[in-house]
């Protein structure tokens, strides 16, 4: 009896560019990575709250780690490419040529990266407008989108860069123009960080009201005016050089992007999760959160009609999940947090000397040091007398205030070992806090949520995930693949080439969870005061402020 021909797997290119580093991955139609790559990519602070990049470095390291993952494949078997980017500001010319987002003419830096804060003033008399398009970003426009650091640009770079701007490009559109000459941008970007609306498209009021009416008038060309819904094929896919440059072959579908923490999203939230026990299951997504903590950590609720939470980004429609509306709580500094604390340390030394010699990395040995320093303990109950507020790069949400700062309460002379371990546990204790207390804003508003979703670098450490369960009292779900926005980028690239009917169906089958982690039930009560002394330091920071400002 002959057996039926198997047919060939295809594959799927997902490739993710990060702050720090851009990644690309091979997935299959099941949601499995069969290779991965990375390689860093540089960053420039020339001065405080000032971040850049190169797009050109950023497009040499997607082309070099594409090349990896591929090697060895059979090309007729990859059918689609997706991209995901952070939400950074890409600057050209009208030749498509590189300009500099700085006083020093690099023009090799012509990106400013989304955690740059150099807009500040900008974005507060944006604030004061209280045009009716802040409604959809939880009423206060953050730093962190595109209107301030547009307006930046014009007051302060007006002949070098602003009068010679040809296309103000968001990162994750920049490399779909890359990889298809095609300038559309994704419904993505352009309502989640520059004000377009599903319904209405953009608002020439805004735009005139801050000053930008330059956009206005060559009917928005520079910032886009082709707008494509996340998935959909762009142009005729991959040019002929973009294909020499990613290594595939040329017409590979190529999908509109998405923002890298939406394609975490959509690589996590629509999981089956039938089995596992989950107050999710046989509900909507809609009472799922999908957080995405890496350097930056944020917070995806999708909801079936509009749901406006204070200091919360959205409502968005279709900006991640087609049909739904997204609301997306953040904040600004998480990995980048712990790393700033535990570096910074007077004990970094030794933890590095000792780490090395156990063969572990710093963080695996952290987690160790405290299982040993506990004695009877629970680990979360050693900070007890420590308490951290972890707004040192300003609150996004709920707050929405960039001028908060750190502060840590509890501090004594010691600098062991034993006292990095425990600012370390703080500070993750800190972070899940701000996650409760998104989560509660969101829920306040109107959100039924009952399962957290997590995937990021974060996820890897099993501390970080046990902490956000206990301190939300939610299960927390963790992917089967760790990279998940790489699976995220790759669905798009999945939908694109017409192999999947839709996002949802994509989500479904190529999203699978690893491992569920429970919450500690018996610690909720003391998890419920940290809390209550958590929300009391950002009180007490206000109110020493006022004394201040008194002065």
């Amino acid at each position: 009896m002959q057996c039926e021909k198997q047919a060939p797997i295809k594959y799927y290119v997902g490739i993710d560019v990060g702050s720090a580093s851009v990644r690309a991955a091979l997935v299959d139609e099941s949601g499995t990575v069969v290779a991965h790559a990375d390689q860093p990519i540089q960053i420039w602070e020339p001065q405080p709250d000032h971040y850049e990049q190169s797009s050109a470095d950023i497009w040499a390291a997607c082309c070099s780690v594409t090349k990896k993952v591929v090697s060895g494949v059979d090309a007729s078997q990859i059918r689609g490419v997706g991209f995901d980017a952070t939400c950074s500001l890409v600057v050209m010319d009208k030749q498509f040529q590189p300009l500099a987002v700085n006083s020093e003419g690099q023009n090799n830096r012509n990106v400013i990266m989304w955690m740059d804060h150099r807009a500040v003033s900008q974005v507060e008399r944006i604030n004061a407008t209280q045009h009716k398009v802040l409604s959809c970003v939880g009423g206060v426009m953050s730093v962190e989108m595109q209107p301030p650091k547009l307006l930046w640009i014009k007051e302060n770079l007006q002949e070098s860069c602003w009068g010679k701007a040809g296309y103000f490009f968001d990162l994750p559109d920049f490399l779909s123009w890359k990889a298809t000459g095609v300038t559309a941008r994704s419904l993505c970007t352009v309502v989640c960080k520059w004000t377009y609306t599903s319904d209405g498209g953009w608002d020439d009021s805004f735009w005139k009201m801050i000053g930008l009416e330059d956009l206005v008038k060559d009917k928005y060309e520079k910032i886009g005016n082709h707008i494509l819904s996340p998935g959909e094929p762009v142009g005729k896919g991959l040019t002929a050089g973009a294909a020499k440059d990613l290594g595939l072959p040329e017409g590979i579908a190529v999908a509109a992007s998405l923002i890298d923490a939406h394609a975490g999203g959509l690589g996590v939230i629509g999981a089956d999760v039938k089995g596992h026990n989950l107050p999710c299951e046989n509900q909507p997504i809609t009472s799922r959160v999908a957080m995405i903590c890496g350097t930056s950590s944020c917070h995806m609720g999708v909801s079936e009609v509009p749901i406006f939470v204070p200091g919360v980004w959205g409502p968005y429609f279709s900006a991640m999940v087609p049909g739904l509306w997204l609301n997306e709580g953040g904040q600004s500094a998480t990995g980048k947090l712990i790393d700033h604390v535990v570096r910074g340390h007077a004990a970094f030394p030794e933890l590095q000397s000792k780490a090395a010699a156990s063969a572990h990395n710093i963080y695996t040995y952290l987690n160790g040091h405290l299982d040993v320093i506990k004695k009877s303990l629970p680990v979360g109950f050693l900070t007890v007398d420590l308490h951290v507020w972890p707004d040192f790069h300003g609150n996004r949400s709920p707050l929405t205030d960039l001028t908060l700062k750190g502060m840590v309460v509890g501090l004594t002379l010691s600098q062991g070992l034993d006292e990095l371990a425990l600012i370390y546990l703080a500070t993750i204790q800190a972070i899940a806090l701000g996650t409760r207390h998104i989560l509660e804003t969101m829920q306040a508003a109107g959100h039924d949520i009952n399962t957290l979703f997590l995937c990021g670098g974060l996820s890897k450490n099993p501390l970080f995930v046990q902490m956000h369960a206990d301190i939300t009292g939610k299960p927390v779900v963790l992917s089967k693949e760790v990279e998940s926005v790489l699976v995220g980028a790759a669905i798009l690239g999945a939908c694109a080439s017409g192999d999947f009917a839709s996002i949802k169906e994509a989500m479904e089958k190529m999203g699978r969870i690893g491992r569920v982690v429970q919450p500690n039930r018996g610690h909720k009560r003391f998890y419920d005061k940290k809390y209550e002394v958590f929300l009391k330091l950002v009180e007490h920071q206000r109110e020493y402020r006022s004394i201040m400002n008194s002065f």
